[in-house]
């Protein structure tokens, strides 16, 4: 090769790697160097979960630290001994272990967040030489001490304590926040009060578990809300699970179905859409339908019809009846425009964003959708989709004169030295219905708890309630036409009347008892969760005695004790008026205890003999 050419060549060759070279560290300098202040700073910080408390201060959720085991597998010495060994002491399979030991290198979590009988098997094990590379590593971990008791609101967390499901995992940033960066060793999660009433919550949960075991169903929900702010005191869903051990349970019995599941209403639909009448001028409280078992205006392929013929009905007899007849006439008097205005003001097909994953926005087909049969339909409860959270938050409007409130489920956020981070308060949203008619609708409903009407099973002495029933048939997937097996009935409660307190909203899905009307099996539940909660509560009966007292209270004066020929009887005397006796010469005295006396030596009526001793013993 010519002189020449090999100097060019090696020129070539020499200045390629140098520009390599400068794009290589230039490349290196932008992706290493550059981005390396722009990362976050790694920290030994460990956060410990914060509280979540109900609105008494009971605790729901607590941090806790618990013991994990893990192994470095080439430190193990014999595989099949100590996979025996530790499958006993942890509950596990020894198969699946060995073989895990076999095929696996290097660390290997062997079960994280034991049990302390479970730590305790295996640190004996450990000090006895028997599992050499087994290791016991402490870990945090969730304890729910309520256990089964709301949670499906709580939700849970997983093994790297990270929220999963429920408030666990929509406020999972609150209650473990990113480390602030300060170098400390431990920080502090936030403290999490809920609006919810733990014995609320128990009543709730257990009158849907009876419901769910009497009818043989296959859920039951029961709201309960603070009817003048909107607070969720209680929301109950059966199955539940517990907790502190969901992968024990199934998906099923860990769905949160008053929040997450839409159907529809049925008949307790109908004090939405009559007091939409109502408020839009379509009828009035002294309109007057003929109901005598069919709606008769359009051929409809499935005639509306009712389980009796009623005769003439008002609005409130529309409501005491239930009758779909009368409901369907009433929508005639309004636009399906102006209906679809109105049911929309209410909340209907829209979340109410109270803070759980997958809440369902229920389902409010627009007018343009809706065929010739639909306002009718819909006017009972039919044609369209609710969850029971959505519902029972739409009731508001009966108990706060016209105006819906927002649901809150959390009540306040405290840091953890104590200070409010947040504090929810009542939040108006809009006013869909006047005073009056307000008012009217509460009235109406009050007729349905007497005699004939379809919730006076829930009628209780001495208390005023407004109540609807419903019961709703359910599409069957597979022919997508109406079961005639599966239902949904359910009840709804707004008491007291004149000054509504609390709202009850009860939900039995797929009954298979004795019945499927939500008349006959839901208010009954309504009602047992209405009178324990009354009880709790103090809610004034018209039936309670009351007793008037002056406001003051006379307190005798207690005077010395004086002993004469025979000792008296001292039981129930305070200790201060017995203090005299220890100047009479004749006698020892001997006081044991603290405050009034509950036994004596001698007796009452031993006669007083030279120097005695009087011994007295206080509680």
């Amino acid at each position: 090769m010519d002189k020449h050419i090999k100097n060019r060549f090696f020129f070539f060759i020499m200045v390629t790697a140098v520009i390599s070279i400068i794009i290589i560290g230039r490349f290196f300098s932008i992706m290493v160097l550059n981005s390396s202040p722009k990362k976050t700073i790694t920290t030994n910080t460990i956060v410990e979960r914060g509280p979540i408390l109900d609105r008494n201060g009971s605790i729901l959720a607590i941090q806790n630290q618990l013991d994990s085991v893990e192994t470095w597998i080439p430190y193990i010495e014999n595989k099949e001994e100590q996979a025996k060994l530790l499958a006993e002491a942890l509950s596990l399979d020894s198969e699946k272990l060995l073989k895990d030991f076999n095929t696996r290198r290097g660390s290997m979590w062997i079960k994280r967040k034991i049990t302390p009988t479970e730590s305790s098997a295996v640190n004996k094990l450990i000090k006895e030489g028997k599992l050499p590379g087994i290791y016991i590593r402490k870990e945090y971990g969730r304890n729910y001490p309520k256990q089964r008791l709301a949670s499906h609101i709580l939700g849970y967390t997983g093994t790297d304590n990270t929220g999963l499901d429920g408030i666990e995992y929509t406020m999972n940033n609150v209650l473990s926040p990113e480390p602030s960066g300060s170098g400390k060793k431990e920080e502090y999660g936030n403290q999490l009060f809920l609006t919810i009433d733990s014995n609320i919550e128990f009543f709730a949960e257990k009158y849907a578990a009876q419901a769910l075991k009497e009818q043989k169903a296959k859920s039951v929900m029961i709201v309960v809300l603070d009817a003048k702010n909107a607070d969720v005191l209680a929301c109950a869903s059966m199955p539940d699970f517990d907790p502190n051990t969901f992968y024990n349970f199934s998906a099923d019995a860990r769905k949160n179905r008053a929040i997450t599941m839409a159907y529809e209403p049925g008949s307790v639909m109908k004090i939405f859409s009559m007091s939409s009448f109502l408020e839009l001028k379509g009828i009035t409280p002294d309109s007057h339908f003929l109901c005598n078992g069919t709606y008769l205006n359009g051929n409809f392929p499935h005639p509306i019809t009712d389980l009796g013929s009623y005769g003439v009905l008002t609005p409130a007899g529309i409501i005491k009846y239930s009758s779909n007849v009368g409901a369907a006439y009433s929508s005639e008097t309004v636009s399906k425009d102006d209906f679809y205005t109105m049911l929309c003001s209410f909340g209907f097909g829209t979340q109410t964003g109270i803070p759980f994953p997958g809440e369902s926005s229920g389902l409010l087909r627009s007018p343009d959708k809706w065929s010739a049969r639909s306002k009718p339909t819909i006017a009972f409860g039919q044609e369209m989709l609710v969850s029971a959270i959505q519902l029972a938050s739409a009731a508001t409007v009966f108990s706060n004169e016209g105006v819906l409130l927002r649901p809150h489920i959390i009540d306040k956020i405290l840091s953890p030295d104590g200070k409010v981070i947040e504090e929810v308060n009542r939040e108006p949203l809009r006013r869909v219905l006047s005073k009056e008619t307000a008012n009217e609708m509460l009235l109406m409903m009050e007729t349905a708890t007497e005699d004939g009407g379809t919730a006076h099973r829930l009628r209780t002495e001495g208390l005023r309630i407004s109540a609807k029933t419903g019961t709703s048939q359910v599409i069957d997937p597979k022919t997508r036409t109406y079961s005639d097996q599966n239902y949904m009935a359910s009840c709804f409660a707004i008491f007291p009347t004149e000054d509504p307190q609390l709202i009850i909203y009860v939900v039995i899905q797929n009954p298979k008892g004795s019945s499927y009307y939500g008349g006959r099996i839901a208010s009954p539940i309504a009602k047992h969760v209405i009178d324990d909660c009354v009880a709790y509560l103090g809610i004034s009966r018209s039936t309670d005695k009351v007793l008037k007292h002056s406001d003051k209270i006379s307190i005798p004066k207690q005077s010395s004790v004086t002993i004469g020929d025979t000792i008296p009887d001292f039981t129930g005397i305070p200790k201060r008026s017995l203090l005299s006796l220890f100047k009479d010469d004749r006698f020892t005295v001997n006081m044991r205890g603290e405050g009034w006396v509950v036994k004596q030596s001698p007796p009452p009526g031993t006669k007083v003999n030279g120097k005695m001793e009087i011994v007295l013993e206080f509680e």
